[in-house]
């Protein structure tokens, strides 16, 4: 469908970037967000350096880990540790909201619009910042769940609670070991509901959000819609990237719009319905929301 010549917009003409997508948005019946994880590394949710010192240190001291991803790998030789890791990641990433406001000014951006988000991050900022729990499709799970490590069942569980305690009650890198989280059904560790491979559980709850995606793009064929891609990279293009440039392209009242820090591209052949902007999308939604 598409040939392999992108168009990369200059930031000379960023004002000019700025306003038309404005105007697109101004525009729009809806609004399709699709969000990876640029557009949290913006708000300040980074995974290494600074901040991963200050929450990390002990475990980058005694395990040479040097960052919250690869952390999450680690073989722990215990699970009084693997959850130590693990209670404090899903706390300061899960349950606290993101340093910068970024999520917030994207909220103002799309108030009072008919809009739904599509995301393969697991953080949940959105829902933090106040958006529509039903105008949300996380794709790839979320940090506040837990499933079977089996999995012997497709059913996901709330975390938070126990996660708090865990991150309260943690001793040198340890967890009390009564609160280690354990299958209902067959006994086994329960781990995190994250799509690291085929283990992985769609539950109920992912299977209506899914549905839900799905109606709106139905309910919005052929109309003015603008396809909003924040922070999207090259690991997942699937998911989100290549499908907004298909509706793009097949709706000739879409507009396809891509605000990525020094990432930013789109076809040749949607490029006169496109803005791409490599800039911080912090900056970026903070300069359209004035």
């Amino acid at each position: 469908m598409f040939s392999r010549i992108l168009t990369r917009q200059s930031t000379a003409a960023y004002s000019a970037q700025v306003e038309r997508l404005k105007q697109a948005l101004d525009s729009a019946d809806a609004v399709v967000i699709g969000a990876g994880a640029g557009l949290s590394a913006s708000a300040g949710l980074t995974y290494s350096g600074e901040r991963f010192e200050t929450y990390f240190k002990d475990f980058a001291d005694k395990y040479g880990i040097r960052d919250m991803y690869s952390g999450g790998f680690y073989p722990f030789a215990s699970l009084e540790e693997y959850w130590a890791w693990w209670s404090r990641h899903i706390m300061v990433n899960r349950y606290e909201p993101a340093p910068k406001p970024v999520y917030d000014n994207l909220l103002k951006l799309v108030e009072g619009k008919d809009y739904f988000v599509l995301t393969t991050n697991v953080d949940h900022q959105f829902q933090l910042a106040g958006f529509d729990k039903k105008r949300l499709f996380y794709t790839q799970g979320d940090y506040g769940l837990w499933q079977c490590s089996e999995p012997c069942h497709r059913r996901t569980y709330d975390n938070e609670e126990t996660v708090r305690r865990m991150f309260a009650e943690q001793r040198d890198m340890r967890v009390p070991t009564e609160l280690i989280p354990r299958c209902p059904v067959c006994g086994k560790p329960m781990t995190m509901n994250l799509r690291a491979d085929d283990t992985f559980v769609q539950d109920e709850g992912w299977y209506h959000a899914q549905s839900r995606y799905q109606d709106f793009l139905r309910r919005h064929e052929g109309m003015r819609v603008v396809f909003l891609e924040l922070g999207v990279g090259r690991n997942t293009p699937v998911i989100i990237k290549y499908p907004f440039w298909k509706y793009t392209h097949n709706n000739t009242n879409a507009f396809y719009a891509c605000i990525n820090f020094q990432e930013a591209f789109a076809p040749r052949e949607i490029s006169g319905r496109s803005v791409c902007v490599g800039v911080d999308i912090g900056e970026f939604l903070k300069d359209i929301c004035e």
